[in-house]
Order: structure tokens, then sequence, then C-alpha cells
């Protein structure tokens, strides 16, 4: 996925020329993204603590296990503080859906939808037994699903049982595109279309909808090979819905042939019925004319008594016929049900199959176009005050951006080109973030190496000979730093100096602001101060 959703113009682009390493800043209106595209903005600059995949992973398997233990009723698991699954069943309400609702509490530090996609993937293997490649598909469009559905509670109410939506509020259904809005204010719902379904526990048809799709195609690669998954997943639920039709329509065969052998049994029964009725009669007759005529009587009672037990008998093979015609429709209804699901997944492989061979087609043009136009890389601000950038490539024909950075907490809209890639200062101090001297690569734009030192957020970046200066955290206070290209620290100054000070770079050395607020020039060989102009300013 992209990382945020793009700005109708890109503000404060900042292009580098190959012959350059210093940035020009321009403005201009490169790209418009459809409003309704998901573009999540993850946290991807350094990290104060970084958890395995491993260790993330296991957030989602133990909620698993619990609900695995109780997976027919209402339940919850893990800690609606941090991280919570709330498997939402209600047998007795038909006609809609259940769901698994995934909260990530306010305590969470979780940035980057790459770890939300482990937990619910790691959850749905331990939960309902999926394999691993399934589950990492399934919990990627259970994402996209709940961003382009964020806070739609009218939708989740027309859609799912009341069991869930009970546990939904408006502000927190589904989940926010930005980072910072996930602890506290995420419910994500995983639709259950059926518990004991195997690879079919989650509706896939829910998940993967129109808009969903539409709003993978905004990315870069259109999201082509995750869609191919699910068209996987589809055309083996598609099989197996065929072979549960089959069997089902068998069923449905054998119970309508029984139908058939009790409604001969039924239309014999009344005939038998009948004609005990007719015998019945005529003995009573012939009784009542010859009162006297005590065979007569015993006849018509005994008549009376077979007619009475062969009305009986019709009776109780009419209702036995009853019943079987109310199995031989249910069974019907059974397979029409299995039918109807294996083609609605089948349709739905098939047509986006051909979507997706399309959106490769383009792609392919789109690359072809890009290989053979020079580009440019530059920044583009993220923010409304100008403290974040990221770094994108631009079409330098035609201003189209080819690809952009997933970093997006790129700060003092600076940036240096170099041996690696390019240098820059990146990073927060939100959760788990930090601020560091970061080297990212120009092929994928991704961070490759991050300096040890932990660098001021207000600090500039200043390039010089081929080292960079930057203010650093020493202890509890801030000096300036000299790095190499391969972000090795080689001094630090021993004066103190402002998080925000200027760094000027001149000819008899480099003048900061200490911390008492005063110039101070240092020593460009080791940083120590060779000047006090807090002195020689004083009156």
């Amino acid at each position: 996925m992209k990382i945020k959703k793009l700005f109708t113009a890109f503000f404060m682009l900042s292009l580098f020329a190959s012959s350059v390493n210093a940035v020009e800043v321009a403005e201009n209106e490169l790209e418009t993204v459809s409003e309704d595209a998901v573009v999540f903005e993850n946290y991807t600059g350094p990290h104060s603590v970084i958890n395995t995949a491993e260790e993330i992973a296991a957030i989602g398997t133990g909620l698993g296990k619990t609900v695995s233990n109780s997976i027919d009723e209402y339940t919850t698991a893990g800690n609606a503080a941090r991280y919570q699954i709330i498997h939402a069943v209600d047998p007795k309400e038909k006609g809609k859906l259940d769901a698994d609702i995934f909260v990530i509490g306010s305590s969470s530090k979780i940035d980057h939808i790459k770890n939300i996609r482990r937990v619910i993937a790691a959850y749905l293997e331990t939960a309902y037994g999926y394999t691993k490649q399934d589950a990492n598909t399934v919990a990627t469009f259970v994402t996209v699903y709940n961003a382009v559905y964020r806070g739609k509670l009218e939708y989740y109410q027309s859609k799912y049982k009341k069991a869930v939506t009970d546990n939904l509020t408006s502000d927190k259904a589904g989940i926010a595109l930005s980072y910072k809005d996930w602890p506290g204010k995420t419910q994500i719902v995983i639709p259950l279309a059926d518990i004991n379904g195997g690879l079919s526990t989650v509706d896939t048809s829910v998940i993967s909808d129109k808009k969903v799709v539409e709003s993978m195609q905004e990315d870069e690669d259109k999201g082509v090979n995750t869609r191919k998954e699910m068209v996987n997943i589809k055309e083996r639920e598609a099989d197996k819905a065929q072979e549960k039709a089959n069997a089902a329509q068998k069923k449905a065969t054998d119970e309508s042939n029984k139908l058939k052998e009790e409604q001969k049994k039924t239309e014999a029964a009344k005939k038998d019925a009948e004609k005990a009725k007719k015998d019945a009669e005529t003995a009573q007759k012939k009784a009542d004319e010859n009162p006297s005529d005590k065979e007569a009587k015993k006849d018509a009672q005994q008549k009376q008594e077979t007619a009475q037990q062969k009305q009986e008998e019709a009776a109780a093979q009419e209702k036995k016929t009853e019943e079987q015609a109310k199995k031989t429709e249910a069974a019907r209804e059974e397979a029409a049900s299995a039918q109807s699901t294996a083609d609605t997944k089948r349709t739905e492989a098939q047509n986006e199959r051909t979507a997706i061979a399309e959106d490769q087609q383009k792609i392919i043009r789109d690359q072809a176009a890009n290989e053979n136009a020079s580009a440019v890389y530059g920044l583009r601000s993220v923010d409304e005050l100008g403290v974040m950038s990221a770094l994108v490539k631009v079409n330098a024909d035609n201003g189209k951006v080819i690809k952009e950075s997933p970093v997006t907490v790129i700060r003092s809209r600076t940036i240096y080109e170099s041996a690696d890639g390019y240098v820059a200062i990146a990073g927060t101090n939100i959760g788990n973030g930090t601020v560091k001297l970061v080297t990212l690569d120009k092929e994928n734009m991704e961070i490759t190496k991050e300096s040890s030192e932990t660098v001021a957020e207000t600090s500039v970046l200043i390039e010089d000979g081929g080292n960079y200066y930057c203010i650093i955290k020493d202890g509890d206070k801030n000096v300036l730093g000299k790095f190499n290209s391969k972000l090795e620290c080689l001094l630090k100054s021993p004066v103190a100096v402002k998080g925000a000070t200027p760094v000027t770079v001149t000819s008899k050395g480099i003048l900061v602001t200490s911390a008492s607020n005063r110039p101070v020039l240092l020593n460009a060989k080791d940083l120590t101060q060779i000047s006090n102009t807090d002195n020689s300013n004083a009156k």
C-alpha cells in the first residue's frame, strides 16, 4: 500500500539535479489520487524499540488460541487496553453476519499496517486453521475493507448482527488511514460467513467488494499480487462449494425419490381408506335394514372399525409424506444455495482475473514509459507545517510521480545525495519512534542505514565536503555531531548547543548557537570552541 493519501498538489517539492547536492524548492501540481483511495500512513522511521515479526505475530496467535476454545460462543480474548478480539457470534439471529472485532487499545504502539496484518493473519491461522499465505491475503483485504468503511456505522448495522454492532461506535468502527489515529480508536471488523467453514470462514465476497478493489487499484502496483491471491482463494472456495452443491443435489434427489414413494403410499392408503369407508357404509345400511340380524350388525361394526383404522393409517401416511416434502424442499434449498455460492465465487474470480490482466498491461505500459523518461528525485511535504517530508521520484518529462518513498518522516526539509543513496534526518518521538540520521536507497527509497546516535527533532542537516552535521543527543544535552557518509559519528562538540541551532560552515569554523543562546564558533577539525563571541559582544 502507499503510505498516505496524496494531496491534490505536492507542496514543497524539492527536485535534485544530478550535478548538485543542494536542493531547490518548487511547487508543482503533479498528480491527483481518488478521494476514495485507501492509502495508509505508516510510521517508517527509526524506532527506539524494535519488535521482531514473530513477536508481533504472537499477539494474534495468543488471541486465536483463546477464541478457538469457544468458537461457537460469544467470547472475548486479550486486553482492551492493548489488543483484543471480540468474537461476536449469535446463532439465534439469522440473515446477517457474525464477526470478529479486532480492537487496538489506547496503550498500543503499533504503527505500521504490515504489523496489524501480521496480528490478524496469525489470529486467522490459529483460530480457524488458515494457511499462512491465505491468512496474509485475507488480512490485507480486511484492513483495506475496514478503511473503506471507516466510521460508517449504518453500513455495519445493515450487514451485521446486533451482537456485532452493539460493540461498534461511529468514531472507532473500521481503521483510520493514519497510524497516529490507531491507538484507542480502532475496531477492525472481520466478517464471518461460516465459523466452521475452514477456507470460507471469513466472507471473502464482503471484504473484496467493488469499493475495496477500486481502492487497491489506486496503489502503485494496483494490488495485483494480493488480488491474485484472493482470486486463488475464491477459486478454491468455488471448488469446495461445488462439491458441497453436488452432494446437496444428490441428497435433494434422494429426498425427492423418497417423497415420490411416500406420495404413492399416501395415495394407496387414501384409496384403502375410501374403500373401507364405503364397505362400512354398505354394511351399516344392511344392518339398519335388518335390525334383528345380529350377524349384519356385527359385520357393520367390524367394517366401521376397519374404516376408522384405514382412515388413521391414511392420515399418518399423509403426515409422513408432508414431513418428507419438507425434507425434500430443505434439501433443494440447500442445493440451490450451495450452487449459488459456487457460481458467485466462480464469477467473482473470473471477473477479477480479467480486471487484473488489464491492470497488468497498464503497469507494463507505465513502466516502459518511465524507463524511457528522465527522472528526478525530490521531497514533498506531507503535513500542513512542512515539518515532515517524503522522497519522491518524478518523471521529468511529464511531472508524474514514478515512485514515492514509504518514509514520510524526513525532517528539516533537507536531503543530500550520497554514494549509497540519500542522507536525511528522519523519525518522530511519537510512540515507539525516535529520530536519527538515515540513508535511503534510490531504488526502493527505503531506509537502509541508521545512525547509532539520536538526533534532535528540530535539528538542521548540513553537508560539507562529504561529511554531515546535525544536532544529536548526548546525555541530557544537545551537541553538534559530525558524520561520514556511512553515518558513523566522527566528532561531537564539547559545547552544548540549542536543538534548533542554525549550523553555518565557514572558512574559519562552524558557527552554532550555544545552549545559553549565544553564537559560538567551533573548530572544524575537532568541534572544540575556538572563539567565544559571548564576551566579544558583551558591553
